[in-house]
C-alpha cells in the first residue's frame, strides 16, 4: 500500500494519504466524490491506462485508507493535500479530474496554486460553482436542507448512506441501473469513512462558494453532467460552471443520474480518453468523432460554454 505524507497547515499534524499509481504517459489525477473513496474509479482505470495515461487515484483525508484526522476538511486543506500529491510524485502536464465534491479541489487548485503543473481539467457531476442558496444563487440548496441532511447523518449514518446511494445512481421503482450487490459495495465504501469527516465534508461541498475559483481556471476544461442528476442538479451546478470557466466544453448526458461514472461508464470513458488525448470530448457539436462511431449521436449533447472556444491562456 502506498502513502504520501501531507502536513496540515492549521495543526501541523502529518496526514498519510493512500494512493495508487498505474500506467505510463502524461499523468491523470482522479479525485473521488463524497462519501466514497478512490475505489469508485474502478471502471475508468483500465480504459485510461490502455489509452496511454498514467493514472493516480488517492483517498481524500478522512476517507478510504487515508488517515482520519479530526480537522482539515475545508477546501484549502484538501487542496493542499492534492498539491502535496502532485509535488511528491513529481507530476507535470497533469489532467485533474474531479467528481462531485472532487470538482471543488480542482477549482480551488487554480486560486491556491495558480494551476501549476496542470494542463487540463475535467469536472464530472461536479458541485462547482456554488451549492448553497443565496440571493444571487437562487437555485442552490437551502441551509436548512443541509442541516436536515447533517441531522440524518448523525442519527443513522448507514441508513442515510443506503438511501443516498439509491438517489445517487437513479434507482427507483421503474429503473435499477445498478445491481443490489454493487449498490451495497458503494455503501460499504462510504461507511468506512470517518463519521466526522463525512459530516465536515458535507458542510464544505454544500456551503463553499467556488465561483471565483471556477473563473480562475485557465486550462482547457471539460464539464460533464447528467440531466437526471437529483443529487447535484445540473441547473444549479454545471450549467453555471460552464458560463464561468473560460473556454470550457460542456457535455450533458441525457437521462444520466449523479453516479454516471458507473451507469454511463462507457460513454464517460470515451469522452475522458478523447479529451485527455485530443483536447476535445468524443463528440464535436452534433457529429460523433471516430472514437465514438459506435454511439448514437443523440446520446450526447455538447454545448460550448461561450464564444471563445477551447483555449489555454498564459
Amino acid at each position: 500500500m502506498k502513502f504520501i505524507e501531507s502536513k496540515d497547515a492549521g495543526t501541523g499534524e502529518i496526514v498519510k494519504l493512500s494512493y495508487e499509481d498505474y500506467g505510463q504517459g502524461d499523468p491523470v489525477v482522479l479525485i473521488h466524490g463524497w462519501p466514497l473513496s478512490k475505489e469508485m474509479w474502478e471502471y475508468q482505470l483500465e480504459p485510461l491506462i490502455n489509452a496511454g495515461s498514467r493514472i493516480i487515484t488517492y483517498d481524500r483525508r478522512g476517507f478510504g485508507k487515508s488517515d482520519h484526522p479530526w480537522s482539515g476538511y475545508d477546501y484549502d486543506s484538501l487542496t493542499d493535500d492534492l498539491r502535496k500529491l502532485i509535488e511528491e510524485l513529481e507530476l507535470n502536464n497533469v489532467t485533474l479530474v474531479g467528481f462531485s465534491m472532487g470538482g471543488g479541489e480542482v477549482a480551488r487548485y487554480f486560486t491556491r496554486y495558480n494551476g501549476d503543473r496542470v494542463s487540463k481539467a475535467v469536472l464530472i457531476s461536479s458541485i462547482v460553482p456554488c451549492m448553497l442558496k443565496s440571493d444571487d444563487n437562487p437555485e442552490g440548496l437551502g441551509e436548512e436542507n443541509v442541516n436536515d441532511m447533517l441531522n440524518e447523518l448523525k442519527k443513522d449514518r448507514i441508513g442515510f448512506l443506503d438511501d443516498f446511494g439509491k438517489h445517487f445512481f437513479g434507482v427507483h421503482m421503474l429503473s435499477h441501473p445498478i445491481s443490489t450487490p454493487l449498490l451495497e459495495y458503494y455503501r460499504m465504501l462510504g461507511s468506512i469513512a470517518s463519521p466526522h469527516a463525512t459530516q465536515e465534508c458535507m458542510k464544505s461541498f454544500s456551503m463553499t462558494d467556488l465561483r471565483k475559483d471556477a473563473q480562475a481556471i485557465t486550462v482547457p476544461t471539460l464539464i460533464i453532467h447528467g440531466d437526471a442528476d437529483k443529487t447535484v442538479p445540473i441547473e444549479a451546478s454545471s450549467k453555471r460552471a460552464a458560463k464561468l470557466i473560460p473556454g470550457s466544453r460542456f457535455v450533458e448526458y441525457e437521462g444520466a443520474p449523479h453516479g454516471l461514472f458507473y451507469t454511463h461508464r462507457e460513454r464517460l470513458n470515451m469522452d475522458l480518453v478523447s479529451f485527455i488525448t485530443t483536447g476535445e470530448p468524443a463528440t464535436n457539436g452534433t457529429e460523433p468523432t471516430s472514437i465514438a462511431t459506435d454511439r448514437s449521436v443523440n446520446e450526447y449533447i455538447v454545448l460550448p460554454s461561450n464564444d471563445e472556444g477551447l483555449v489555454t491562456r498564459s
